[in-house]
């Protein structure tokens, strides 16, 4: 069992973890657009393919994957997600599969404005959220909301071009300052979709902070769903959090996951305000937040392989240990590689 990880990145953990769980049944080819990345370093195999945008990236992927056996792919980034898969079936032919969710799932994610409006349709709490300058003035003018406003890209991740608006004339400022953001860097691409309307204007939610690990298994079916508190964040993602057991965001996970029909993880942030769920964000991927799982005993790489194998996974490698504080640290990586400047 061969397993290539695009856009690695510095996902060092997630390389380690597979690697563990195919306990010498296989080895894990690492893929990212500069070889300027740390997991090179702990994978088997590593290449540095075309950008996820130029023409030759799939059939350069396709290639790759024939010519070194890879039986499947998982993809760590969000832009890459929608690009892999439209191309299931062609893989596919290969005997390569890629453990990507359906374009629907992976629309709704990405785009949050899909996923507010199919959170409202599905009757789930999410933030109000507003397309445009003048919408979310007049909001506020009606009292349905109020400052303080967040200000965050349509297509986005992490915490690239997201401000907090105390006031119309900072909601102005920041709102065109977001638009500007965006087109300096990669989410311009997401964005070019409909870059009128590439920026949200969101009520600023104030309470607990989650992440959630919502497993199905590679047909879609619901597994788990993994609860973390969260007690600090670094540039967007998870830096430390605690491991609970919520009967109420199991039930949420659990009936998100059977309206969406994702494969795989679902990494969801969710805020707790008093006792309800209101639901901020959606990722159809292993999220920063998936170690804190994985230290709590749950072992995911293990049962994807089993369920690649075709097997059954052991109801154990999805079962958390309750009140496992994790902390992510700063280890240095010295990287071996050709020329940089």
């Amino acid at each position: 069992m061969n397993i290539l990880f695009t856009s690695v990145g510095r996902r060092s953990y997630l390389v380690k973890y597979f690697k563990e769980a195919l306990d010498g049944q296989g080895e894990i080819f690492v893929a990212n657009s500069t070889d300027i990345s740390p997991a090179f370093q702990v994978a088997d195999h590593c290449v540095v393919t075309p950008l996820i945008y130029d023409s030759h990236y799939i059939p350069f992927l396709f290639n790759y994957c024939k010519d070194n056996n890879i039986n499947a792919i998982i993809p760590l980034f969000d832009v890459d997600l929608p690009i892999l898969s439209k191309h299931k079936q062609e893989f596919k032919t290969i005997g390569v599969k890629i453990i990507v969710s359906d374009l629907r799932v992976i629309e709704i994610c990405n785009d949050k404005w899909k996923a507010y409006s199919f959170l409202i349709e599905n009757g789930f709490s999410t933030p109000k959220t507003f397309l445009s300058f003048s919408d979310a003035v007049n909001a506020v003018k009606e009292k349905k909301c109020s400052y303080p406003l967040i200000i965050k890209p349509r297509w986005g991740m992490g915490s690239i071009a997201i401000f907090e608006a105390e006031n119309e004339e900072e909601l102005k400022v920041f709102y065109f300052k977001a638009r500007r953001e965006i087109q300096k860097n990669y989410l311009k691409y997401e964005s070019a979709k409909n870059i009128k309307e590439c920026v949200l204007i969101q009520e600023k939610v104030n309470g607990e902070e989650y992440g959630l690990d919502i497993i199905n298994d590679l047909d879609k079916n619901y597994m788990t769903t993994i609860c973390k508190r969260k007690y600090a964040m670094r540039s967007g993602e998870t830096d430390c959090a605690i491991t609970v057991n919520s009967d109420t965001l199991k039930d949420v996970g659990e009936k998100i996951s059977k309206k969406l029909q994702h494969i795989g993880n679902l990494d969801c942030d969710v805020f707790m305000v008093g006792n309800k769920p209101i639901i901020l964000e959606m990722n159809a991927r292993f999220g920063g937040g998936y170690p804190f799982s994985h230290m709590a005993g749950v072992n995911l790489p293990k049962a994807m392989i089993a369920w690649l194998f075709g097997k059954k996974a052991d109801n154990s490698w999805l079962k958390e240990n309750i009140h496992i504080i994790s902390h992510k640290d700063i280890n240095l990586v010295r990287l071996h590689s050709g020329e940089y400047f």
